[in-house]
């Protein structure tokens, strides 16, 4: 269709009597899409503003409301307002506080009309910055109108329809949802339902979840306490896009599903319940989405796992807080080695759940972690918790964590508590290690391509993706089971986003004791008389109090088996880890760990080559000598196109230095800003875009060239007019959602709608 009799189109379409209009517009085919398209990258999850999450129906019909999920100050835990699970159905959400955005009332348009009729009428300017005034920081203190507040709102905020601040709904789009919302907001929204192969899938998960038995009880317990944040899929005859989540339902298989809404995994579900596979509804956005393979081998493969053995369990424990404090000691009778390779099998996913979960998001929540760092994971024949049945009689105890008491009055005392218990453990680990082999390649799990990990943390958000991807970062974790398994409980199975400060506080806290055991314990691997230098350059200035206040003293006693130099002994383990594990390397990287002078992927085209060979310029440089690093946001999407209409997309990180990221506030008085850093790689790293840049192939090595000139702002500005994607860029939506594309093409069960909530305003 050409422009002309498109415009035409629309006109007459716009110019239709709206209940004729509305006659022929269904919310799934018509109203979602355009939500999808224009909405759900701000308006899903927990992070919604004025909790509107427009990623299905049943969010649509929920309504706002005032009170913010993520809320670090709150001395009150929260009452959960989980979509789908703590109410269903709008006069139950009218009961939690949540208003309508879609009923008018009398001759007064719905909140949603009202909202994108501002937006209509106050255009961006295209190409434009925002002008100064609008507030689009992601801890903006969102104003929430309500049906009685809306006129005031209308009148003191010209500029803040929606979409917020970015190009606005098509005319057919607006058209769409004012003639929608004047017939009543009808919705004829279907449930997702599996394939009949699916299905069968579904029954044998099923079947095998809710066997009888105290030793199969208590096995589908830990099973469900590690899998419920997961997205499941079926890797065997799965539909694409179809998602399940493991939930304790009312009813057997064969009825409805019937959830148990309680507060966290691991609670009672105060009543008789079956463990379901539960199809997840509405739109996948990526921030949420932590997906995990099922299959008739994974199936074998748990079976086999779990009940190979001849243990038995007599008892299934309770659901009280020590139980939930301790997992170690809840399920103690399933054998440890089963646990830990169950969580090894796919590590990804478990550093995903605490990395990209509900847990990390927050300035206050990520500062726990570097910007960049390496994980390894200690092999299960050489974990002595697992080895050692004295050892592992003697630290279960030890091993409990906080959090699940959170008296405001009692945050204190719960917290040196738990930090002496694991004090104590550490303690005691030193001796037992002390006693064993000394540490060689052998004890670094290689079991298939999970076993190397790079996190990013990008201020306020963080993730987490196979391989070692990035230069050789300051710290690398090595973790055992003990670690891995309290970090999964600590952040995720007992985390609870809707508590209140002394919960999220215990939480934080404990997971910094989690970091230094990891990076101390790595520390092994290197030579005795590194392993000081170290650890002075990753806890410097106010890190050495720390390290005297709440840590175990470093080993100083055992050697290592590994060959390293004294000096340069990290670079040296780094340099044989890229060799010895090339072959489980997920995502080899020449543009970052360039060698001989080859930084880019043999296996891409010339045009890449030359561009990624030119961005390689950029990598690990401090900002002290490339001042562009300073102007760069923590994520930014590098969008390069060749002659024949393909592309490839990069992302590019700024990682931040710390003198030491030992403590809950004062993150800025431990910035170190000249040694930040950038990592450049194919591929979408972050669930939350922050800008973006548009560039042919060919225009990189110009393109590279002025970032290079760049010494202040004004001279970046020129580069963002250049090539930048600004949020008033006509063609904005489009250029945004090809990386939701380019995901589908190159991980399509990986792929989901991203976040524009921190798109910066460059």
């Amino acid at each position: 269709m050409s422009l002309r009799a498109s415009f035409a189109s629309t006109i007459a379409f716009m110019l239709l009597p709206l209940a004729a209009q509305a006659a022929g517009i269904s919310y799934s085919k018509d109203i979602q899409p355009i939500f999808t398209d224009k909405c759900v990258a701000c308006h899903a999850c927990y992070d919604s503003p004025c909790q509107l999450n427009l990623s299905a129906a049943e969010g649509a019909q929920r309504g706002a409301n005032k009170l913010p999920v993520y809320d670090a100050s709150r001395t009150k835990a929260q009452e959960p307002t989980r979509l789908f699970l703590d109410a269903h159905g709008a006069d139950a959400w009218r009961r939690k506080g949540f208003w309508s955005v879609l009923d008018g009332r009398g001759n007064q348009a719905a909140l949603m009309a009202r909202m994108i009729d501002l937006g209509h009428s106050h255009p961006l300017v295209p190409n434009a910055k925002i002008a100064d005034g609008l507030d689009l920081s992601i801890n903006r203190r969102n104003q929430c109108p309500t049906p009685e507040s809306i006129d005031d709102f209308v009148e003191q905020n010209p500029r803040s329809g929606m979409p917020f601040a970015v190009t606005g709904l098509s005319d057919k789009q607006y058209a769409t949802l004012k003639a929608w919302l004047a017939q009543g907001a009808p919705v004829d929204e279907q449930p997702m339902q599996p394939s009949a192969a699916e299905a069968r899938q579904v029954t044998d998960w099923e079947n095998f979840l809710n066997q009888r038995g105290a030793r199969e009880t208590l096995v589908s317990r830990w099973l469900y306490e590690h899998l419920f944040l997961a997205h499941l899929y079926f890797s065997e005859n799965g539909t694409p896009g179809h998602f399940f989540q493991v939930v304790r339902s009312r009813t057997p298989s064969g009825l409805p599903i019937d959830p148990v809404a309680a507060r966290r995994a691991n609670e009672d579900p105060g009543t008789e319940f079956y463990y379901r596979l539960w199809p997840i509804q509405g739109v996948i956005v990526h921030k949420t989405h932590i997906t995990y393979p099922l299959s008739s081998a994974k199936l074998a493969h748990v079976r086999e796992l779990f009940f190979s053995g001849n243990w038995q369990a007599d008892k299934v424990p309770g659901y009280g807080p020590k139980h939930r404090a301790n997992p170690f000691e809840t399920f103690a009778a399933i054998p440890a080695q089963a646990r830990y390779q169950f969580m090894l099998d796919n590590a990804e996913y478990f550093v995903r759940t605490f990395i990209r979960g509900p847990v990390c998001r927050g300035q206050i929540a990520t500062d726990v972690i570097r910007d960049n760092f390496w994980t390894l994971f200690q092999d299960p024949r050489h974990d002595l918790y697992l080895t050692d049945p004295v050892f592992r009689e003697k630290a279960t105890p030890l091993l409990a964590l906080p959090g699940l008491i959170d008296d405001m009055g009692q945050m204190l005392l719960q917290w040196t508590t738990y930090r002496d218990k694991r004090n104590e453990y550490e303690k005691l680990r030193l001796i037992a290690y002390q006693g064993a082999p000394v540490p060689t390649w052998a004890d670094i799990w290689r079991g298939n391509d999970n076993a190397l990990l790079s996190v990013f943390r990008q201020y306020d958000s963080a993730s987490v993706r196979k391989g070692l991807i990035g230069g050789v970062p300051q710290t690398i974790w090595w973790m055992d089971y003990p670690l891995l398994e309290r970090t999964y409980y600590g952040l995720v199975a007992n985390f609870d986003v809707f508590g209140n400060v002394s919960h999220q506080a215990q939480t934080r806290l404990y997971f910094d004791l989690i970091r230094n055991g990891a990076e101390q314990n790595f520390l092994r691997l290197m030579p005795v008389a590194a392993r000081g230098p170290l650890l002075d350059d990753w806890y410097q200035n106010s890190g050495k109090l720390k390290m005297w206040m709440d840590y175990q003293n470093l080993d100083y006693g055992m050697p290592t088996g590994l060959d390293l130099p004294a000096v340069g002994a990290k670079n040296a383990f780094a340099s044989q880890l890229l060799t010895r594990y090339a072959s489980l390397n997920a995502r080899p990287d020449p543009i970052n760990l360039c060698r001989n002078g080859g930084c880019y992927r043999s296996g891409v085209v010339r045009p890449l080559q030359d561009a990624e060979q030119a961005f390689s310029r950029l990598v690990s440089r401090p900002a002290a000598g490339l001042k562009v690093i300073e102007q760069f946001p923590e994520a930014t999407m590098l969008r390069v196109e060749l002659a024949d209409g393909k592309r490839e997309i990069y992302t590019v990180l700024r990682n931040r230095a710390h003198s030491n990221v030992a403590f809950m506030l004062g993150e800025s008085l431990r910035y170190q800003p000249g040694l930040d850093t950038l990592t450049i790689y194919p591929g979408v790293l972050s669930s939350y875009p922050n800008f973006m840049f548009d560039l042919k192939a060919g225009e990189a090595e110009d393109f590279v060239a002025a970032l290079e000139k760049v010494q202040v702002q004004a001279d970046f500005d020129k580069v963002v007019e250049r090539w930048g994607i600004r949020r008033s860029n006509p063609q904005f939506w489009f250029y945004f959602h090809d990386l939701d594309a380019y995901l589908r093409e190159t991980e399509p069960a990986e792929a989901g709608i991203l976040d524009m909530n921190r798109y910066e305003n460059l």
